[in-house]
């Protein structure tokens, strides 16, 4: 951010160039010290910009996952609910890494905004909140605690977390990281849901989505669910099987035929859907390329899936 002085005519008039300048310095210090707190770089923050209204909204996560399904997801929303950027979490931990597209910057995990219709009651608009980034696991609960003492000062009505796991009888691809779950596998693409509180698994039993009955969450989404859980929130996390081979855009397309009983604004054919689901896969698998994060000496293992 620049900073800028505008000087009043007495400031500059010409007698007294040294009483300006103590006065400039002074504006300079307050400007510094007026601050808010929490936004040192000593932990992470979410940084929205202030001209936005965030309250009353339904916060949609989604970060990795098996076969790309909530970057897919993700980048379908901020398309056809027409989200505008608004911030994110920042942390001097995480890596230093930007992501471009279409020649525009982006930060590792960044918040999105909009006013779509949404079922939900009291809801009246939209967060989206995503990364492409495997976010550490030593850095996950930091993370979301910060997200979580964010969205308690925004009156934040619900939250639906994007994930997915991966076929039986094959491994998933996010090093670890991915849900272990025991569903009923059947002939199309399944979906179940987790529920933080008792009106969130209502939620899902309306929407026709079977609750999990048995698994393992890992990573952020797992820090997401246990904190929504000990603090009693109305949050939920929808889960698609998927393909972790390559990125899957048919169990996306299932994904957000699900979230159109929260967003009746993207309900759309199933064929088109897929359609550009595929596009949009293609899009990220190009930018996932171009990262080459595998090479980076500290990453260890790739901090990017694709």
């Amino acid at each position: 951010m620049c900073e800028t002085s505008v000087l009043s005519p007495a400031m500059v008039d010409g007698g007294n160039q040294t009483t300006s300048n103590h006065r400039q310095q002074h504006k300079r210090e307050a400007f510094i010290h007026r601050e808010p707190i929490g936004s040192s770089m000593e932990g992470p923050s979410v940084r929205i910009n202030a001209e936005v209204s965030t309250e009353n909204a339904l916060v949609v996560a989604c970060f990795p996952s098996v076969g790309m399904v909530s970057s897919v997801v993700a980048h379908f929303l901020i398309e056809h609910l027409e989200l505008e950027f608004i911030g994110g979490v920042i942390d001097p931990r995480l890596p230093a890494l930007t992501l471009v597209d279409k020649g525009v910057p982006l930060p590792p995990i960044r918040a999105y905004a909009g006013k779509p219709k949404c079922t939900i009651e009291g809801c009246d608009q939209v967060i989206l909140l995503m990364s492409e980034l495997v976010v550490p696991e030593a850095l996950a609960h930091d993370i979301v605690w910060a997200m979580f003492e964010w969205s308690k000062e925004q009156n934040i009505v619900a939250g639906v977390v994007i994930d997915a796991f991966a076929k039986s009888g094959m491994k998933g691809n996010l090093n670890g990281s991915e849900p272990v779950v025991d569903y009923e596998d059947t002939e199309g693409i399944d979906v179940v849901g987790i529920g933080a509180n008792e009106k969130s698994r209502k939620r899902l039993e309306d929407m026709k989505v079977p609750l999990l009955q048995q698994g393992v969450i890992k990573g952020i989404n797992a820090s997401i669910l246990g904190e929504a859980r000990r603090r009693g929130l109305d949050l939920m996390s929808i889960m698609v099987e998927a393909d972790p081979r390559f990125p899957d855009a048919r169990a996306a397309a299932t994904l957000i035929e699900n979230l159109n009983n929260l967003l009746p604004s993207i309900d759309l054919p199933h064929q088109p859907l897929i359609e550009e689901a595929e596009f949009l896969e293609a899009q990220l698998q190009s930018m996932m390329d171009g990262a080459n994060i595998a090479n980076e000496p500290k990453a260890g293992n790739s901090m990017l899936y694709g």
